[in-house]
């Protein structure tokens, strides 16, 4: 399986945000869109990801306010970045290595999607669901021998 199949399945909804966003206006758009990212956009080019993480430090470093803080000062700047032909097993690795939930699918320099650490685990679970279920009628129909040969 590849990161093209699960954004097919899941589809192209995608939020972005600019650097210069007050970091506010960005928690809003998650918070109303019960997301836990968005991606940060410059003329048309990814240049960053702010997710709950950046803002929770962004949080506890001001005393629980947001202030008068812009997303490019929390953003991750260099976010790790998949293509659509990247292995989905790759993606796990990556995610559990780099310790990230979100990743942005790029085609060159084309933002296609987002996926997250639960497209993955939604769409192994699908899969290996499928392939069970595949097996369980194999063996049910497995034809009877003829005559036991001893």
């Amino acid at each position: 399986m590849k990161v093209s199949d699960i954004l097919r399945v899941k589809g192209s909804a995608l939020f972005t945000v600019n650097p210069d966003t007050p970091l506010w206006i960005a928690v809003q758009t998650m918070a109303e869109n019960d997301i836990g990212s968005v991606v940060v956009m410059d003329h048309g080019d990814l240049v960053g990801m702010l997710t709950f993480r950046e803002v929770i430090k962004t949080l506890n470093a001001n005393g629980g306010a947001l202030g008068g803080t812009h997303v490019r000062g929390v953003m991750d700047d260099a976010p790790l970045t998949v293509t659509p032909e990247t292995d989905v097993n790759e993606v796990r690795r990556l995610m559990l290595e780099r310790h990230t939930r979100y990743l942005p699918v790029l085609d060159g320099r084309t933002l296609l999607g987002l996926i997250s650490f639960y497209d993955v685990a939604k769409a192994v679970l699908e899969e290996q669901s499928f392939e069970n279920r595949m097996l369980k009628a194999y063996i049910r129909d497995w034809p009877a021998e003829e005559s036991i040969r001893g």
